[in-house]
């Protein structure tokens, strides 16, 4: 969806008062998607303007183009097709999940809405995949800091950290004064490491990392490489530190621990995509970050049976 001017800075109170049905919810849509007018999703036409469908298509704010002669609404091609719950719901569900520095369960959401415990989780599941990158995201330049942790639960009696059977390991690049991005590997060795920063980071960049030798062996790729020894109590050492990244991971641990409680292995990209999202719009306003969201519903469409 582009971006459009919006007269007023969506919040709760303005959520609560002005989208008090699904057609102010679909209109103000509309507004994000087209600025410029409705183009057809199915063909792309939008010079021969798509005409709205009057009468009892009305309520559903109904569009039929001209060229293919096929109907569509707002939600065709998005996250919200096919989806059965009201389209003001979907949106005090956006902001409440883009308002949470630490994130929301699907419990209070269903408690907030009232819909069904399962459609809530639904609903955030898609709504973090609106989150979630581009494809092919540009790499990071500039001075880039490289850590790994990992997510799970600890079981009694069992190894824990690196090697422990129970935990999945996540790797995160942060580019100093930019966005963050993180992703579960299979293995915290080179070659799954050094996949994700080929991917992600310009071999101009500058890495800033721990002692661990994977990162010693990565780090020649790249313009330079720079490394703190935790072990014996280094920290900072001029510009070299980790300290960014490890800030990013005690807010992913905290939402991750603290409100979400057990996060599966299937689902840990997607909560991951939430957790960078947000971090990534961190100098916006609540509402404009809610705003970035819902422009990334389009060209996204995650089934149920996709979930399980």
């Amino acid at each position: 969806m582009a971006a459009a001017d919006n007269e007023l800075e969506l919040n709760l109170g303005e959520l609560d008062a002005r989208f008090t049905d699904s057609n102010a919810a679909a209109e103000y849509l509309e507004s994000l998607r087209w600025p410029d007018g409705p183009a057809c999703p199915h063909c792309g036409e939008h010079e021969r303007a798509p005409y709205r469908l009057m009468g009892k298509s009305a309520r559903r704010r109904l569009w039929k183009c001209r060229a293919c002669r096929k109907q569509f609404t707002v939600t065709v091609g998005t996250i919200f097709e096919s989806s059965h719950i009201p389209l003001n719901k979907w949106l005090l569900a956006f902001y409440l999940l883009c308002s949470s520095k630490k994130g929301m369960s699907a419990h209070q959401l269903h408690r907030m809405l009232k819909v069904t415990y399962k459609t809530a989780w639904f609903m955030f599941h898609r709504i973090r995949e609106a989150m979630s990158d581009p494809a092919f995201a540009e790499r990071m330049t500039g001075t880039v800091e490289v850590d790994e942790t990992y997510i799970g639960g600890k079981i009694r009696g069992q190894v824990s950290g690196r090697g422990s059977p129970n935990k999945v390991p996540v790797v995160a690049l942060v580019e100093r004064g930019g966005d963050v991005h993180s992703e579960r590997v299979a293995n915290v060795n080179a070659a799954c490491i050094g996949e994700v920063l080929r991917r992600r980071v310009d071999p101009s960049a500058r890495l800033m990392t721990d002692q661990f030798p994977t990162y010693r062996k990565l780090g020649k790729d790249y313009a330079s490489h720079e490394f703190v020894v935790h072990s014996t109590g280094e920290y900072v050492r001029g510009e070299a530190h980790t300290n960014t990244i490890e800030g990013y991971f005690a807010i992913l641990k905290r939402g991750l621990n603290g409100t979400y409680h057990h996060v599966s292995q299937a689902h840990l990209d997607r909560y991951l995509a939430e957790f960078d999202f947000r971090y990534n719009a961190r100098s916006v306003s609540d509402g404009q970050r809610t705003i970035r969201a819902l422009e990334g519903a389009e060209g996204k469409r995650l089934k149920y049976r996709e979930t399980r």
